[in-house]
């Protein structure tokens, strides 16, 4: 098995960096086996469409949980304040990134509804069990993400292109992956592409819209699954007045063990 480097393997402690401001960096490798989750926070007004949105392509937003109106907790996840408890947040104003901070509580509203939608960091620690190096883990970076020309289907303000995570593998070693993801629907399930990028719209893939570039060896095949970066690009073309999501690749850890994640766990009050 291979481990990475001074990975924190307890959900709880990486939380209390995270919120101590002692850990800023992207969270794939911590949290040992427990579910990620993508964050996206939008006023009321905004959240029954973004909730149908992620209903109408629940491959790349695959909800674990919808929180109260004003409530930056998600119970059914772990002891969760979402003003805190994420490495790094973007914040939108008009479909436009302003910051990137790495506390929210000062733009907190009572109005504000929280969507946590599962991560493809969640299948990493399994693939890493069953022998597949996970490279942008093991070097310390950040996944590649790329936009593609796959269109979400559209519901209310909210359309746009589907987002895609990409780690590269010999043909082997992508078989098994794709038998190991189909078990992880809630974090994206099996890959929506391998091979040629082109076919996709991805015009290089040595240069990726977000994240760090990839690690591709001779005789590897890319291999792409539905990224939660989607909700971003759909924010950008619905222009909410506000928007807060997390920063590519510095997501929430839950307290849920990733092989233990069903469509039960959902709780939905957006509406």
């Amino acid at each position: 098995m291979t481990e990475l480097t001074n990975s924190i393997l307890d959900p709880k402690n990486l939380r209390a960096q995270i919120r101590d401001g002692r850990f800023l960096g992207p969270t794939a490798g911590h949290g040992g086996d427990a579910l990620q989750a993508n964050l996206v926070i939008l006023p009321g007004e905004d959240a029954q469409d973004f909730l149908r949105f992620c209903q109408a392509n629940p491959q790349p937003c695959p909800l674990l949980a919808v929180g109260e109106p004003g409530n930056p907790a998600l119970p059914t996840l772990g002891d969760i304040d979402l003003r805190h408890d994420l490495p790094l947040y973007r914040v939108w104003r008009d479909g436009e990134l302003v910051e990137e901070p790495i506390d929210i509580a000062d733009l907190w509203r009572d109005d504000m509804v929280s969507f946590a939608i599962g991560c493809s960091f969640s299948f990493e620690d399994a693939l890493t069990r069953a022998g597949i190096p996970v490279r942008h883990q093991l070097a310390g970076r950040n996944v590649p993400m790329y936009r593609t020309n796959l269109a979400t289907r559209p519901a209310g303000k909210f359309s746009g292109p589907v987002v895609v995570s990409m780690r590269a593998m010999p043909a082997a070693d992508a078989i098994q992956a794709v038998s190991i993801c189909q078990r992880f629907p809630l974090a994206h399930g099996a890959p929506v592409h391998l091979g040629d990028p082109s076919q996709i719209g991805i015009a290089d893939i040595h240069q990726p819209d977000y994240g760090d570039a990839p690690d591709i060896r001779p005789g590897d095949i890319p291999v792409f699954w539905a990224c939660g970066v989607t909700p971003q690009a759909a924010i950008v073309a619905a222009k909410p007045a506000l928007a807060i999501t997390h920063a590519p690749g510095h997501m929430l850890v839950t307290d849920i063990p990733s092989g233990q994640a069903d469509r039960r766990l959902t709780g939905v009050h957006a509406g």
